[in-house]
């Protein structure tokens, strides 16, 4: 047959199957809209009338009886009439319309046009809900205002509430409900460009009818798990794009927080001297890697910036310690993040133009009825783009995020989600024999690295008091850094000198259970299984110096998986206290280790804006996989550390919370960490603790300690009246005991970090379209602590060998870094433009150092570590 004609038949083929699928939409929507009504009565009530509605369909209606008088008598006599004409026949002349989502039909007030047609306006919704079991509060009220405007109004049947043709500008939202203690949001930014979408949580009171002065609390004094009650704080997505020196990455967004060490060079986040590989990152309560891009190559829990934007990124809980039961597998903190849902009404569009790159955001509704929406952000960039600032140009990344969010009325709530990263760094070429001065001139690389993470999540609600919660999900990890090197001038061979693959793909289904047995007790309690499948092999040189040949570090290619389960309970003891008591257990296949791990919390309230609480756990990490099997020359192809158990540690935490004026607020946190079980090599300094390379080689046993302990303070403003800051402080000391028995300082002993940070706003024009933003971080901490070089050593390999018998007993110089934002917004009714300045350490000073053999003057050389990182941005939304 004749190509061409094979095309013609391809092409009718698929005329007819898109035909179809036209055809079968169409008739799916005219099936839903000629669903027909009938409904006749004399003297009937508008609640009557609502009631034939949902017995004759499968839609509710909900509406606020404080604003519709649904005993109002009407007469109606509709025969097989569609839905949208039995509506406007039972609202008529009742002042109400109404707007269908999902298969919720929603009462709500005619809008009234605002009669300045020169102010832009805008629509403020949201949902309240009980913060133990989930479910919707009907009728609570709900008060949005700011210095010239008050609105008043309360929410559905169904908890919605929707406010329309606001006045753009910043408003503080409170909520309160009969028998709940009321909350507030502060400084809500509404814009002509986008609505917002804000979600509520109330907690149950206890107070008595005489009791009647209760004080709303700021949102972000509570964290988003119920069962937490102290340990961490709220992130909310303003603070992510409005904090100096984020960088659109959540990850240096934390290091702001008190007990949160950072550099800038790295996205690493250390915590309290622990190391960064101690954190754990949950997605949607899924445990995944660390999605940085170029992870663990600039140190070991860190990287350049997070595979994930956080303008994607809804509000997330981050815990600096004796976290709640539902947490395993960490030792320091928990990064416990959630991806905002989309606009399930409007479709917005977003372009992101910045120094370090291009990103693309799209979100919207896939089906305005059923309330289901679509999220997308895409972001590319490499280093050509930042030419003036960089002398390496084979730097390339990016990565994309995505969430599909579908309510149902019956079947509960479904989510699809997904973030994926890939990372390119390649030289092109060797350098020039006359341009070689150490070992990395004459060595070429390529590294490539991908990852992701993805799943269905549903929510499903049993009843008003409980719910049940299940994912599905995968992770994926996959680097491959290759690294050649020239043995001489002369070579015309390459010698192989890092070979490393590392794959691990883990499937993960997670489910708990949610429910609010009475007023004083709430449970929540859950299983995980996750399997792990890999595929190890690293190779390495032992010398580079001397061009030594590789040999084999690590072998492994299996599977295993950990068995997870967890119960907590909250327990409402009576108004000023409250208790968390919970335990988790592990199980770990690889090596049949198992651990039981309890947690508990106290919290007394004992004024009205004070409050101290006391919490405790046991918590514990394994390993990363390729440190299992680690092998060595002297034993060959056996695993060393194969049996390498749970590395534990006690934390106590005390906390005391006090609300100083509205809005303002100081938080003073003292802490004790005991870490035992912890890796160490056999008779040497060495300890897991202090580990910072890509790689390990070293025989491991669990008979390591450490010890971390200070006081954490934070004095906060939250943004009021155009402007917020923040000063936090600690003051620390950290300490191990390695396998030599010896206790000695931690690589991460920094004894002190001071933060202080800023921002003010300025809207102007007649329209208040002009929006202008200051924002300034300051921050001074004392050095890292380092291990000094062993000069005879190191002249002897030709590469820097370091005097372990010394471990740490040297530390850096103390660092101050400023990191200014500056952004400009111009607020149109559909489109929306910003332009952003970003400079990120502006005076360039670590306080950090390194050495290095210079081959060409046969001696050790000091190198100063300086890291100044600017971005500038263009975004326009529409």
């Amino acid at each position: 047959m004749p190509l061409s004609k094979l095309r013609i038949r391809q092409n009718h083929s698929g005329y007819k199957v898109i035909c179809l699928i036209i055809f079968l939409l169409i008739a799916i929507h005219a099936n839903a809209q000629n669903e027909k009504f009938t409904i006749s009565g004399h003297d009937i009530t508008i609640k009557q009338a609502f009631e034939q509605i949902e017995e004759q369909s499968k839609y509710t209606v909900a509406y606020s009886k404080a604003q519709i008088d649904v005993e109002r008598k009407i007469t109606v006599h509709i025969q097989r009439a569609g839905l949208i004409a039995v509506l406007e026949q039972v609202l008529k002349n009742t002042g109400f319309t109404y707007r269908i989502n999902e298969l919720h039909i929603i009462v709500i007030p005619i809008p009234v046009r605002p009669l300045q047609r020169d102010v832009l306006r805008q629509t403020l919704k949201g949902t309240v809900r009980d913060a133990a079991s989930g479910s919707p509060i009907p009728y609570a009220n709900v008060t949005l205002s700011n210095t010239n405007l008050q609105i008043r109004m309360t929410s559905d049947s169904l908890g919605h509430f929707s406010i329309s043709y606001i006045p753009i500008g910043r408003y503080d939202l409170q909520v309160s409900y009969l028998g709940y203690a009321p909350t507030a949001k502060k400084e809500i930014l509404l814009t002509a460009a986008e609505e917002v979408c804000c979600d509520v949580v109330l907690t149950e009171s206890f107070q008595t009818l005489e009791e009647v002065v209760v004080h709303a609390k700021i949102n972000k004094e509570r964290l988003l798990n119920p069962m937490a009650l102290t340990g961490g704080r709220m992130i909310s997505l303003n603070e992510a794009n409005r904090y100096a020196g984020g960088l659109d990455d959540p990850a240096r967004l934390s290091t702001s927080f008190a007990g949160v060490a950072g550099t800038p060079g790295t996205n690493a986040i250390a915590i309290r001297g622990n190391s960064p590989q101690f954190l754990q990152w949950k997605m949607e309560g899924i445990e995944i890697p660390a999605l940085n891009h170029f992870a663990d190559l600039a140190g070991v829990g860190g990287g350049l910036f997070t595979g994930f934007s956080s303008r994607v990124m809804g509000n997330s809980d981050f815990f600096t310690g004796a976290f709640p039961a539902e947490y395993n597998n960490a030792l320091s903190g928990i990064f416990d993040m959630s991806l905002r849902n989309g606009n399930s009404e409007k479709s917005k569009h977003t372009v992101h133009m910045r120094l370090l790159g291009l990103g693309l955001a799209y979100e919207g509704p896939i089906d305005r009825k059923a309330g289901s929406s679509y999220l997308f952000n895409y972001r590319y960039s490499e280093t050509r783009l930042m030419g003036a600032f960089t002398e390496n140009t084979g730097i390339s990344y990016q990565d994309l995020t995505f969430k599909l969010n579908f309510p149902t009325r019956k079947a509960g709530v479904f989510s699809v989600w997904g973030i994926s990263l890939l990372d390119l760094n390649k030289d092109a070429a060797f350098k020039k024999y006359a341009e070689w001065e150490t070992f990395d001139d004459r060595q070429k690389s390529k590294t490539w690295i991908a990852k992701g993470a993805g799943g269905i999540t549903h929510r499903y609600n049993l009843g008003n008091d409980a719910y049940l919660k299940t994912s599905l999900a995968a992770t994926y990890s996959d680097s491959h850094p290759k690294l050649e090197q020239l043995p001489g001038p002369n070579s015309s061979c390459h010698l192989p000198v890092v070979d490393i693959k590392n794959r691990n793909l883990n499937l993960v289904l997670s489910s708990f259970f949610n429910k609010k047995y009475n007023s004083r007790h709430t449970n929540r309690s859950g299983i995980t299984i996750t399997g792990l499948f890999y595929n190890l092999d690293f190779n390495l040189s032992p010398n580079f110096g001397q061009n030594t040949p590789m040999q084999k570090i690590v072998k492994g290619n299996g599977k295993a998986v950990v068995l997870s389960a967890y119960s907590n309970s909250i327990f409402k003891l009576a108004d000023k206290w409250t208790a968390s008591v919970g335990v988790n257990t592990q199980f770990f296949t690889l090596n049949s280790n198992w651990t039981a791990e309890p947690r508990l919390a106290l919290k007394w309230n004992f004024k009205p804006k004070q409050s101290l609480s006391l919490a405790y756990g046991l918590h514990s990490r394994r390993e990363r996989l390729d440190y299992y099997h680690v092998r060595t020359t002297e034993t060959g192809a056996k695993d060393v550390n194969k049996n390498l158990d749970y590395a534990k540690a006690h934390h106590w935490v005390l906390t005391y919370d006090l609300g100083i004026a509205k809005g303002v607020r100081l938080k003073v946190e003292p802490y004790y960490q005991a870490l035992y079980n912890v890796p160490v090599e056999p008779g040497t300094s060495f300890s897991i603790i202090n580990h910072d390379s890509y790689y390990l080689d070293r025989r491991l046993v669990n008979r390591g300690k450490g010890r971390n302990y200070g006081i954490d303070i934070t004095f906060e403003r939250y943004l009021n009246r155009t402007y917020y800051y923040m000063f936090t402080g600690t003051i620390f000391k950290s300490e191990y005991l390695g396998g030599d028995g010896i206790w000695r300082d931690t690589r991460l002993d920094r004894g002190y970090i001071v933060n202080a940070l800023g921002g003010k706003e300025w809207v102007w024009g007649k329209k208040r379209r002009h929006i202008f933003n200051l924002n300034l971080r300051l921050s001074y901490q004392g050095g890292d602590h380092y291990t000094p070089v062993n000069k005879a050593a190191s002249m002897t390999h030709k590469n820097i060998v370091y005097d372990e018998t010394k471990a740490y007993s040297k530390h850096f110089s103390p660092a101050l870094t400023v990191d200014v934002g500056i952004s400009y917004k111009l607020k149109g009714k559909h489109v929306s433009h910003e332009f952003e300045l970003q400079l990120l350490n502006l005076t360039g000073y670590t306080g950090q150092h390194g050495y290095q053999y210079n081959e060409k003057l046969d001696g050790i050389e000091k190198v100063k570590v300086s890291n100044i990182l600017p971005d500038i941005s263009y975004r326009v939304r529409f």
